[in-house]
Protein backbone atom coordinates (compact mmCIF):
# COMPACT_ATOMS: atom_id res chain seq x y z
CA UNK A 1 0.00 0.00 0.00
CA UNK A 2 1.47 3.47 -1.15
CA UNK A 3 2.48 5.94 1.58
CA UNK A 4 0.85 9.12 1.90
CA UNK A 5 4.08 10.98 0.79
CA UNK A 6 4.39 8.37 -2.17
CA UNK A 7 0.44 9.40 -3.15
CA UNK A 8 0.92 12.91 -2.86
CA UNK A 9 4.45 13.04 -5.37
CA UNK A 10 1.57 10.51 -7.46
CA UNK A 11 -1.05 13.39 -6.94
CA UNK A 12 0.88 16.54 -7.67
CA UNK A 13 1.69 16.46 -11.23
CA UNK A 14 -2.17 15.89 -12.39
CA UNK A 15 -2.77 18.50 -9.79
CA UNK A 16 -1.03 20.93 -10.54
CA UNK A 17 -1.63 20.58 -14.27
CA UNK A 18 -5.26 21.27 -13.11
CA UNK A 19 -4.96 23.68 -11.31
CA UNK A 20 -3.00 25.81 -13.93
CA UNK A 21 -4.68 24.80 -17.27
CA UNK A 22 -8.33 24.99 -15.85
CA UNK A 23 -9.30 26.11 -12.51
CA UNK A 24 -7.25 29.68 -12.89
CA UNK A 25 -7.75 30.61 -16.08
CA UNK A 26 -11.78 29.69 -15.42
CA UNK A 27 -11.93 31.64 -12.54
CA UNK A 28 -9.99 34.52 -14.22
CA UNK A 29 -12.94 34.19 -17.04
CA UNK A 30 -15.50 33.82 -14.21
CA UNK A 31 -14.14 36.93 -12.06
CA UNK A 32 -12.03 39.00 -14.44
CA UNK A 33 -12.95 39.12 -17.75
CA UNK A 34 -11.06 41.62 -20.29
CA UNK A 35 -11.30 44.60 -19.57
CA UNK A 36 -14.27 44.21 -16.57
CA UNK A 37 -13.52 44.72 -13.22
CA UNK A 38 -15.18 41.78 -10.21
CA UNK A 39 -17.35 44.51 -9.15
CA UNK A 40 -18.61 45.29 -12.77
CA UNK A 41 -19.10 41.28 -12.87
CA UNK A 42 -21.69 40.92 -9.88
CA UNK A 43 -23.13 43.99 -10.41
CA UNK A 44 -24.09 42.43 -13.69
CA UNK A 45 -25.18 39.30 -11.99
CA UNK A 46 -27.30 41.06 -9.07
CA UNK A 47 -28.99 43.03 -11.79
CA UNK A 48 -29.60 39.92 -13.54
CA UNK A 49 -31.37 38.17 -11.15
CA UNK A 50 -33.80 41.17 -10.76
CA UNK A 51 -34.72 41.13 -14.17
CA UNK A 52 -37.45 38.63 -15.23
CA UNK A 53 -36.31 38.66 -18.68
CA UNK A 54 -33.07 37.00 -17.00
CA UNK A 55 -35.18 35.15 -14.12
CA UNK A 56 -37.35 33.64 -17.09
CA UNK A 57 -34.17 31.97 -18.88
CA UNK A 58 -32.80 30.68 -15.69
CA UNK A 59 -36.72 28.91 -14.80
CA UNK A 60 -36.30 27.80 -18.03
CA UNK A 61 -32.89 26.10 -17.48
CA UNK A 62 -33.57 24.60 -14.50
CA UNK A 63 -37.01 23.11 -15.13
CA UNK A 64 -36.25 21.76 -18.01
CA UNK A 65 -33.38 20.18 -16.63
CA UNK A 66 -35.53 18.62 -14.08
CA UNK A 67 -37.82 17.40 -16.43
CA UNK A 68 -35.15 15.88 -18.48
CA UNK A 69 -33.76 14.32 -15.74
CA UNK A 70 -37.18 12.76 -14.79
CA UNK A 71 -37.51 11.44 -18.14
CA UNK A 72 -34.02 10.01 -18.32
CA UNK A 73 -34.44 8.31 -15.36
CA UNK A 74 -37.75 6.94 -15.34
CA UNK A 75 -36.55 5.38 -18.97
CA UNK A 76 -33.17 4.80 -18.32
CA UNK A 77 -33.41 2.68 -14.90
CA UNK A 78 -35.66 0.04 -16.22
CA UNK A 79 -33.95 -0.36 -19.41
CA UNK A 80 -30.59 -0.78 -16.92
CA UNK A 81 -32.40 -3.13 -14.86
CA UNK A 82 -33.53 -5.59 -17.84
CA UNK A 83 -29.88 -5.56 -19.36
CA UNK A 84 -28.28 -6.31 -16.06
CA UNK A 85 -31.13 -8.81 -15.32
CA UNK A 86 -30.97 -10.54 -18.67
CA UNK A 87 -29.55 -14.06 -18.74
CA UNK A 88 -29.43 -13.69 -22.66
CA UNK A 89 -26.39 -14.03 -24.68
CA UNK A 90 -27.16 -10.70 -26.89
CA UNK A 91 -27.50 -8.56 -23.34
CA UNK A 92 -23.87 -7.10 -24.12
CA UNK A 93 -24.89 -6.83 -27.59
CA UNK A 94 -28.00 -4.65 -26.48
CA UNK A 95 -26.03 -2.91 -23.81
CA UNK A 96 -23.80 -1.67 -26.43
CA UNK A 97 -26.51 -0.18 -28.61
CA UNK A 98 -28.30 1.18 -25.92
CA UNK A 99 -25.05 3.27 -25.43
CA UNK A 100 -24.13 3.49 -29.26
CA UNK A 101 -25.49 7.13 -29.55
CA UNK A 102 -22.78 7.89 -26.91
CA UNK A 103 -20.50 7.77 -29.98
CA UNK A 104 -22.27 10.28 -32.40
CA UNK A 105 -21.87 13.69 -32.63
CA UNK A 106 -24.36 15.70 -30.76
CA UNK A 107 -24.68 17.90 -34.07
CA UNK A 108 -25.91 14.54 -35.65
CA UNK A 109 -28.02 13.52 -33.22
CA UNK A 110 -30.09 16.79 -33.13
CA UNK A 111 -30.08 17.30 -36.64
CA UNK A 112 -32.08 14.30 -36.64
CA UNK A 113 -35.02 15.97 -34.66
CA UNK A 114 -34.90 18.91 -36.62
CA UNK A 115 -35.69 16.51 -39.86
CA UNK A 116 -38.75 14.88 -37.47
CA UNK A 117 -39.98 17.66 -36.09
CA UNK A 118 -39.32 20.72 -38.99
CA UNK A 119 -42.90 22.05 -40.23
CA UNK A 120 -42.33 19.73 -43.48
CA UNK A 121 -40.62 17.15 -42.00
CA UNK A 122 -41.69 13.65 -41.35
CA UNK A 123 -44.24 14.03 -38.04
CA UNK A 124 -46.13 17.02 -39.72
CA UNK A 125 -46.68 15.33 -43.13
CA UNK A 126 -47.54 12.03 -41.66
CA UNK A 127 -49.99 15.05 -39.46
CA UNK A 128 -51.33 16.95 -42.76
CA UNK A 129 -51.84 13.55 -44.10
CA UNK A 130 -55.03 12.88 -42.04
CA UNK A 131 -56.47 16.12 -42.65
CA UNK A 132 -54.98 17.78 -39.48
CA UNK A 133 -52.92 21.31 -39.08
CA UNK A 134 -49.31 20.56 -38.80
CA UNK A 135 -48.90 21.60 -35.33
CA UNK A 136 -45.33 24.09 -34.49
CA UNK A 137 -43.08 21.14 -32.96
CA UNK A 138 -40.12 22.78 -33.80
CA UNK A 139 -38.35 25.65 -31.34
CA UNK A 140 -40.64 24.47 -28.20
CA UNK A 141 -39.44 23.80 -24.80
CA UNK A 142 -40.63 19.89 -25.97
CA UNK A 143 -38.26 19.76 -29.32
CA UNK A 144 -36.10 21.00 -26.39
CA UNK A 145 -36.55 18.20 -24.10
CA UNK A 146 -36.91 15.65 -26.55
CA UNK A 147 -33.76 16.50 -27.60
CA UNK A 148 -31.99 16.50 -24.67
CA UNK A 149 -33.95 13.18 -23.31
CA UNK A 150 -32.10 11.52 -26.44
CA UNK A 151 -29.16 12.92 -25.88
CA UNK A 152 -28.11 11.46 -22.23
CA UNK A 153 -30.50 8.92 -22.11
CA UNK A 154 -27.71 6.63 -22.35
CA UNK A 155 -25.43 8.49 -19.79
CA UNK A 156 -28.26 7.59 -17.43
CA UNK A 157 -28.43 4.10 -18.76
CA UNK A 158 -24.85 3.38 -18.26
CA UNK A 159 -24.79 5.13 -14.92
CA UNK A 160 -27.89 2.80 -13.45
CA UNK A 161 -26.59 -0.22 -15.31
CA UNK A 162 -23.21 0.11 -13.31
CA UNK A 163 -24.94 0.55 -9.78
CA UNK A 164 -28.02 -2.69 -10.91
CA UNK A 165 -25.38 -5.00 -11.73
CA UNK A 166 -23.34 -4.50 -8.58
CA UNK A 167 -26.73 -5.38 -6.78
CA UNK A 168 -26.78 -9.00 -5.93
CA UNK A 169 -29.75 -11.01 -7.92
CA UNK A 170 -29.67 -13.39 -5.13
CA UNK A 171 -31.47 -10.85 -2.81
CA UNK A 172 -34.00 -10.38 -5.51
CA UNK A 173 -34.84 -14.52 -5.63
CA UNK A 174 -34.26 -14.41 -1.64
CA UNK A 175 -37.89 -11.60 -1.42
CA UNK A 176 -39.75 -13.17 -3.80
CA UNK A 177 -38.91 -16.81 -2.18
CA UNK A 178 -40.73 -14.81 0.92
CA UNK A 179 -43.56 -13.82 -1.12
CA UNK A 180 -42.58 -10.17 -2.16
CA UNK A 181 -44.25 -9.73 -5.59
CA UNK A 182 -42.02 -8.16 -8.43
CA UNK A 183 -42.83 -4.63 -8.31
CA UNK A 184 -42.17 -4.91 -4.18
CA UNK A 185 -38.48 -6.50 -4.71
CA UNK A 186 -37.71 -3.48 -6.46
CA UNK A 187 -39.49 -1.17 -4.59
CA UNK A 188 -37.87 -2.27 -1.08
CA UNK A 189 -34.65 -4.15 -2.22
CA UNK A 190 -33.34 -3.46 -5.85
CA UNK A 191 -34.17 0.59 -6.06
CA UNK A 192 -32.88 1.12 -2.84
CA UNK A 193 -30.03 -0.61 -3.19
CA UNK A 194 -29.11 1.02 -6.67
CA UNK A 195 -29.87 4.69 -5.48
CA UNK A 196 -26.16 5.67 -5.34
CA UNK A 197 -25.70 4.92 -9.29
CA UNK A 198 -29.63 6.83 -9.92
CA UNK A 199 -27.68 9.76 -7.84
CA UNK A 200 -24.82 9.69 -10.16
CA UNK A 201 -26.98 9.37 -12.69
CA UNK A 202 -29.16 12.27 -12.16
CA UNK A 203 -26.29 14.74 -11.30
CA UNK A 204 -24.92 13.80 -14.88
CA UNK A 205 -28.04 14.16 -16.35
CA UNK A 206 -29.13 17.50 -14.63
CA UNK A 207 -25.41 19.09 -14.87
CA UNK A 208 -25.14 18.27 -18.96
CA UNK A 209 -28.92 19.33 -19.66
CA UNK A 210 -28.48 22.83 -17.80
CA UNK A 211 -25.43 23.33 -19.55
CA UNK A 212 -25.86 22.22 -23.39
CA UNK A 213 -25.64 24.24 -25.97
CA UNK A 214 -26.20 23.02 -29.98
CA UNK A 215 -29.32 21.08 -28.85
CA UNK A 216 -31.52 24.22 -26.86
CA UNK A 217 -29.84 26.35 -30.09
CA UNK A 218 -30.67 24.44 -32.93
CA UNK A 219 -34.31 23.17 -31.13
CA UNK A 220 -35.17 26.00 -29.19
CA UNK A 221 -34.26 28.34 -31.96
CA UNK A 222 -34.57 32.26 -30.87
CA UNK A 223 -37.70 32.12 -28.39
CA UNK A 224 -36.63 29.65 -25.90
CA UNK A 225 -33.60 30.42 -24.94
CA UNK A 226 -31.50 29.14 -21.99
CA UNK A 227 -28.81 30.11 -19.99
CA UNK A 228 -25.98 28.47 -22.41
CA UNK A 229 -27.50 29.69 -25.54
CA UNK A 230 -27.47 33.81 -23.36
CA UNK A 231 -23.89 33.00 -22.74
CA UNK A 232 -22.60 32.30 -26.58
CA UNK A 233 -25.08 35.27 -27.21
CA UNK A 234 -23.21 37.47 -24.66
CA UNK A 235 -19.38 36.61 -25.13
CA UNK A 236 -19.68 36.05 -29.33
CA UNK A 237 -22.92 38.23 -30.30
CA UNK A 238 -22.83 41.30 -28.43
CA UNK A 239 -19.38 40.69 -26.84
CA UNK A 240 -20.96 41.71 -23.28
CA UNK A 241 -17.97 40.29 -20.77
CA UNK A 242 -19.64 41.41 -17.38
CA UNK A 243 -23.09 39.70 -18.87
CA UNK A 244 -20.89 36.60 -19.81
CA UNK A 245 -19.01 36.08 -16.56
CA UNK A 246 -22.40 36.48 -14.49
CA UNK A 247 -23.80 33.65 -16.86
CA UNK A 248 -21.40 31.76 -16.68
CA UNK A 249 -20.82 31.98 -12.37
CA UNK A 250 -24.73 31.07 -12.80
CA UNK A 251 -24.21 28.22 -14.55
CA UNK A 252 -21.24 27.12 -12.04
CA UNK A 253 -23.32 27.78 -9.01
CA UNK A 254 -26.36 25.81 -10.48
CA UNK A 255 -23.86 22.77 -11.40
CA UNK A 256 -21.71 22.84 -8.43
CA UNK A 257 -24.91 22.99 -6.40
CA UNK A 258 -26.71 20.13 -7.56
CA UNK A 259 -23.13 17.63 -7.53
CA UNK A 260 -23.20 18.61 -3.36
CA UNK A 261 -26.72 17.92 -2.79
CA UNK A 262 -26.25 15.26 -4.52
CA UNK A 263 -23.20 13.94 -3.03
CA UNK A 264 -24.98 14.83 0.29
CA UNK A 265 -27.70 12.38 -0.36
CA UNK A 266 -25.46 9.92 -1.62
CA UNK A 267 -23.52 10.48 1.94
CA UNK A 268 -26.53 10.24 4.04
CA UNK A 269 -27.63 6.96 2.01
CA UNK A 270 -24.49 5.08 2.78
CA UNK A 271 -24.94 5.79 6.18
CA UNK A 272 -28.35 4.41 6.04
CA UNK A 273 -27.07 1.69 4.35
Amino acid sequence: MLSKKSSLLLLGPGLIFILVGFCLPAMMLLLAPPGISTAQVFARLLRMLQDPYDLTIIGRTMGLGLLVTAFCLALGFPIALLLARSTSRWSGVLLALAIFPLLLSNVVRTYGWLVLLGKNGVIGQLISAVGLPAPQLLYTESAIVLGLVQLFLPLAIISCYSAVAQVDAGLDDAARGLGASRSRVLWTVTLPLSIPGVIVAATLVFAGATTAYTTPYLLGGSNQKMLATQLFNYSSVSIDWAAASAVAILMTVLVFGISAISAALGARKGKLT
